[in-house]
């Protein structure tokens, strides 16, 4: 099968679009998943550049999200069949610890994922369990299946499951235009909360506008902190997404109402940010830190996504064979969006 894979850590030019051995299956449990598309998540660098410090054996298939058909199953598999249309849910825990005991695989200390220990999606063929397969919601293509697994399941856990967003309350999305910021835009959106993003792209800005959001900041040229003071009668924010971190997480804890909420998955501008941890207590804050989400939540999800009529924005679609240009498009910011990868019409 095609593949693309490296064989060493480094930059977009250890990508090798090449010919790999197709994947079979070693449990009676697994399936094999012919890939119609993949899509491109930020971890998906960190494990090319070696900067998630899993040792990996080389060489390695990229790639969390895809979607396609059941090309093949194990014996004791009975969820789906040969020419079902699926999307992945990427996580497998060990099974015996007691967060894979009470359903919580995704925070096992010994998770795997795809891409990351498992060889991944970046490819025409991918085993993984048979429980990780889903139904793809109703008219999305498999593009749009391959986008949202990932992002919004994430989402789902910080903004329902953590921050329990209501309708009528006040959002704050820090960096819209990357993949967890615009899903974060439509699940609010949708449940009927008021949205705020910020961005130092007006383009970007611009396009939230189109998406839903109420009110845009330019962090770049703007104290967000004192426009959501503005905008909210010196009240500030319901909930803020930040996963941005470094400089602007004082902003962010400013920004927040008293009671108020911050989620965050990630620090793209730095994971060790100066903290007052006074305003903390004072305004009685809550702050949870969240990756993944479980089995059930992306169950949740699926509904919701079916009822809602939510597909996840799509920025840009590459042939497998320019994975690099792919990548190279997330590192310089470029995407609004999702980057999808087709692999297989």
């Amino acid at each position: 099968m095609k593949a693309v894979r490296i064989h060493e850590h480094g930059g977009v030019d250890k990508l090798r679009y090449e010919e790999a051995e197709n994947p079979r299956i070693s449990s009676p449990n697994e399936v094999i998943v012919k890939l119609r598309a993949a899509s491109v998540n930020h971890i998906d660098i960190w494990v090319r550049l070696g900067a998630t410090g899993i040792a990996i054996p080389m060489p390695h298939i990229l790639g969390g999200d895809g979607a396609g058909v059941i090309f093949e199953v194990g014996g004791e598999v009975s969820n789906v069949r040969p020419g079902d249309a699926v999307c992945l849910y990427l996580f497998s825990g060990c099974g015996q610890c007691e967060f894979c005991l009470s359903h919580r695989d995704f925070m096992c200390v010994y998770v795997r994922a795809l891409g990351e220990r498992l060889d991944g999606t970046y490819a025409e063929y991918v085993r993984l369990p048979a429980e990780n397969c889903f139904p793809i919601p109703a008219g999305m293509s498999f593009a749009e299946a391959a986008a949202f697994p990932l992002v919004f399941v994430t989402v789902w856990r910080m903004l329902i499951t953590n921050a329990r967003l209501k309708p009528g309350e006040t959002i704050l999305i820090i960096g819209i235009g990357g993949g967890v910021a615009g899903a974060a835009l439509q699940v609010a959106k949708k449940i009927g909360a008021n949205v705020i993003v910020t961005s130092g792209s007006d383009e970007k800005l611009e396009l939230a506008k189109k998406y839903g959001a109420a009110h845009t900041i330019n962090h770049r040229e703007k104290d967000f902190a004192q426009e959501v003071r503005a905008l909210t009668g010196n009240r500030g924010v319901d909930v803020v997404l930040d996963c941005v971190a470094g400089e602007v997480w004082q902003k962010s804890l400013a920004a927040l109402a008293r009671g108020g909420r911050l989620v965050t998955c990630g620090a793209t501008a730095g994971g060790s940010p100066e903290t007052d941890l006074t305003p903390i207590f004072t305004k009685h804050l809550q702050i949870f830190g969240s990756t993944l989400g479980s089995r059930d939540e992306f169950r949740h999800l699926l509904s919701f996504m079916a009822v809602a009529e939510i597909k996840p924005i799509i920025d840009q679609v590459f042939p497998l064979s320019e994975a690099a240009a792919a990548q190279r498009r997330i590192e310089e910011a470029k995407q609004f969006g999702k980057i999808v990868l087709q692999i297989s019409d």
